[in-house]
């Protein structure tokens, strides 16, 4: 399944090298319009990958956390968050390869309390500094689980430039839901209670919709 942000950007690619490649076939020699040929199905190729959409099983309800992102788990510590609950909290970051999935879900059910857009900065998502400098949204959500407050946010990093969320205040969600998608990979940070069940380990590889946490 391909995911709808890729909709657009597939058919103008597809266009695009559509008509080239009639070009060159109808006024080039045909070994080079061989070779165009073959290097446009392999740009295609992988801007179709950028945009697939798994089906995905969510491993989660009753009090569970599930990843809202495919990547790998890059930070995991106590920290403190001081964007909306300005207190400690335990910090999730899952690193997005442009390999990777890019949609992001939503990592509990319940209703979106705050969701803001922040303008910034392209740095390397691996960058100390990318959470707060880089362009990203902040969404907060009171879960179904004693409406305990959990807070996920998208960072955008070198490739990706650019963040789509789906997150409205006020509105309701389900566990495992499309949030939003982030083109060409990145960064996802979550941030759980202090007293929370970890369920991953640092480096360790991720799915959307795995179990990583437990909210106590």
């Amino acid at each position: 399944m391909i995911h709808k942000e890729g909709y657009g950007v597939l058919l103008n690619t597809f266009t695009i090298l559509f008509f080239i490649n009639i070009g060159l076939i109808l006024y080039s020699p045909s070994q080079i319009s061989v070779y165009v040929l073959i290097v446009s199905t392999a740009l295609f190729s992988i801007i179709l990958n950028f945009f697939r959409n798994p089906h995905r099983g969510v491993h989660g309800g009753g009090n569970y956390i599930t990843s809202p992102v495919d990547g790998k788990v890059v930070i995991l510590e106590k920290v403190y968050e001081n964007e909306y609950f300005k207190d400690e909290r335990i910090q999730i970051s899952i690193f997005m390869s442009p390999l990777n999935v890019h949609v992001t879900r939503y990592p509990a059910s319940g209703k979106v309390l705050f969701s803001k857009y922040h303008p910034g900065k392209y740095l390397v998502a691996w960058h100390p500094k990318s959470s707060i400098k880089n362009e990203r949204t902040t969404v907060v959500l009171e879960t179904n689980i004693n409406k305990t407050e959990i807070l996920y946010r998208q960072i955008a990093g070198f490739l990706a430039r650019r963040i789509v969320n789906y997150a409205e205040e006020g509105k309701m969600v389900v566990q495992g839901d499309d949030s939003g998608f982030i083109k060409f990979g990145s960064r996802l940070d979550l941030f759980i209670p202090m007293d929370s069940t970890i369920d991953v380990s640092l480096n360790q590889k991720v799915k959307g919709g795995q179990l990583i946490a437990k909210i106590n």
